[in-house]
């Protein structure tokens, strides 16, 4: 990236998954920081009364959709890979179709979407990608939802790599329990989005390569060194 610093104000900014959870957190926090332009996504149609925020429908597993998108945001400079699914199940008995329905949206889907903006986003001088991991990546125990979150951290450090070219920012983010109604049926001390998104854009604005965004988040990364049967995700953490 050399000297390039990607700040929000003045941007244009793509939020998938921007209709609710910590998705709307980004939105509201891209706005407040000064962003000119917030294109923020949804399964089904829905309205922002902001002059600012552009609201547009996105299924992420379908590369027609995201091509469609980049269509209708053809001047994004910055992209948030935020839309998700948690589907809860055990990998060997769990419903097989939930677990590829996981991995099609976590992974696949932040795929889809990379691919059919990076041509953007170089076109607009690079910018920046911002990919939604986990704790869980780094964290046995929590099924399809774990792998597919660690299938996407590798994703994004591969993408990092081969964006580097066009002098894209790739931010990786891993983010523990958020108080959304993702996680409402977990009873676990719990970071609100807005804490979480402020820390995402400051990351974002301070040009890393990949935000902690909690203490869990540090101490999961930190025991990557150590014993693999320290990295399993226990409800009493």
């Amino acid at each position: 990236m050399g000297d390039a610093v990607v700040a929000v104000a003045g941007r244009v900014v793509v939020v998938t998954g921007g209709r609710r959870g910590l998705g709307a957190a980004l939105v509201d926090e891209v706005l407040a920081r000064g962003a000119r332009k917030v294109y923020a996504t949804a399964r089904s149609p829905y309205t922002d009364n902001r002059p600012e925020v552009v609201t547009a429908e996105l299924e992420v597993r379908s590369a027609a959709s995201a091509a469609a998108l980049t269509e209708a945001a053809a001047d994004a400079e910055i992209v948030f890979n935020n839309a998700g699914v948690l589907l809860p199940a055990p990998l060997l008995t769990g419903d097989f179709e939930r677990v590829t329905a996981t991995f099609d949206v976590n992974v696949f889907g932040l795929l889809r979407v990379a691919r059919a903006f990076a041509p953007i986003l170089a076109a607009n001088g690079g910018g920046a990608l911002v990919n939604m991991h986990s704790v869980l990546s780094w964290l046995a125990g929590s099924g399809a939802y774990g792998a597919s979150k660690a299938a996407a951290w590798s994703v994004t450090n591969s993408l990092r790599l081969e964006l580097g070219h066009q002098n894209t920012q790739v931010v990786g983010v891993h983010a523990g329990f958020i108080d959304t109604g993702m996680t409402s049926a977990f009873e676990l001390p719990k970071a609100t989005p807005a804490e979480v998104a402020a820390r995402i854009v400051d990351g974002l604005e301070a040009e890393a390569t990949e935000v902690l965004a909690d203490d869990a988040s540090a101490a999961a990364k930190a025991a990557l060194s150590g014993p693999v049967e320290g990295l399993a995700f226990s409800a009493a953490r």
